[in-house]
């Protein structure tokens, strides 16, 4: 205030003058602040005030999107941890043999990495004989485009397929089938007894040939989950829901979908897997429940080729007799 005053009064010539007059009349030396009609500057009530830590408050710090040490940073590799911390493991490893969703029904829990295109392509031989009629299919080529986009723990996926029924005494139908779109979202790494998990967001779209067309958009959701027992062995399965239609009332339901595979490693390039898989259509008028196992191997051509074969069977009446298949992977750095 002294100092506004002084300014707006004195000449520009004396404002050095000013300056050193209002700093001497500012100045309070020590003893003169020791006299002040207070003991403690600080208030009293702020003797009662205990410090709180964050982790008793409840807070947490937020956790990064990468992981940075020794001045380089990773990105995460799925989406949520089963630990607290900032410690990030998980996700698709480049490093090692590419992971497929292919031959198996179960799909794999890891998503292909940020940048990455992996094709996955087969063929499927199906034959069903009810006692009364039997029929033949042929399945290809059974693409599925999986892109890595915006972050290691998350893929867009696109597939196509061609179909080829031969049903006795009756004439051939083929044609293309709906297009299939979806999402694999990688939500957790394995971390001892707790799953690597991922979940996919999934839908079929009305794009087929007259036979083979739901006619409508079908949406569904896939949760997968895996275990690493040893270098020897691994385990997991899915469980999933979609809209499906009744191929005799064409109304629709929901139907549920539920496997479990054991996968092995033979050798370094070798392969194979054991499954059970089985659908249960849920207020379905004619639709009923199937089951299957099938089996298969797999050859690691390199850590970005993998060929695969497979076979199964039916377990019920409703089920399918059964089939058998080849395919390729490929992975695109």
């Amino acid at each position: 205030m002294i100092l506004r005053i002084l300014n707006s009064y004195c000449p520009y010539q004396v404002l050095v003058v000013c300056a050193v007059l209002a700093g001497e009349h500012l100045y309070q030396p020590p003893q003169a602040i020791a006299d002040l009609p207070f003991e403690n500057p600080t208030p009293a009530w702020h003797e009662n005030i205990t410090p709180v830590s964050d982790r008793e408050s409840g807070l947490r710090p937020l956790e990064p999107a990468s992981i940075c040490s020794d001045n380089e940073c990773q990105p995460r590799g799925t989406l949520f941890q089963w630990s607290y911390g900032t410690s990030f493991s998980g996700g698709p490893d480049l490093d090692e043999p590419l992971a497929t969703d292919r031959p198996d029904f179960t799909e794999a829990s890891s998503t292909v990495g940020r940048g990455v295109v992996q094709l996955e392509l087969g063929y499927t031989y199906i034959y069903d004989d009810d006692g009364t009629a039997s029929s033949k299919s042929h399945s290809l080529p059974e693409p599925l485009l999986r892109y890595g986009i915006l972050a290691d723990w998350l893929e867009f996926r696109l597939g196509w397929n061609y179909s080829s029924d031969q049903l006795a005494q009756l004439n051939d139908i083929s044609g293309s089938e709906d297009l299939y779109l979806g999402f694999k979202i990688g939500l957790t790494p394995q971390e001892g007894i707790l799953p690597e998990m991922a979940v996919i967001p999934q839908m079929t779209v009305p794009t087929g040939s007259d036979q083979f067309t739901a006619g409508e958009v079908l949406p569904g959701l896939n949760w997968i989950y895996s275990w690493e027992i040893n270098d020897f062995i691994s385990t997991g399965g899915s469980t999933q829901f979609n809209r499906a239609i009744d191929e005799v009332t064409t109304n629709a339901f929901t139907e549920w979908a539920q496997s479990w595979t054991v996968s092995y490693t033979l050798t370094e390039k070798v392969g194979a897997y054991t499954e059970w898989f089985a659908f249960f259509p849920q207020s379905a008028e004619t639709a009923k429940p199937e089951y299957y196992f099938n089996g298969g191997f797999t050859y690691l051509i390199n850590n970005n080729v993998q060929w695969d074969i497979r076979a199964g069977v039916g377990l019920n009446e409703a089920a399918d007799d059964y089939f058998v298949g080849t395919g390729i992977s490929i992975r695109f750095l």
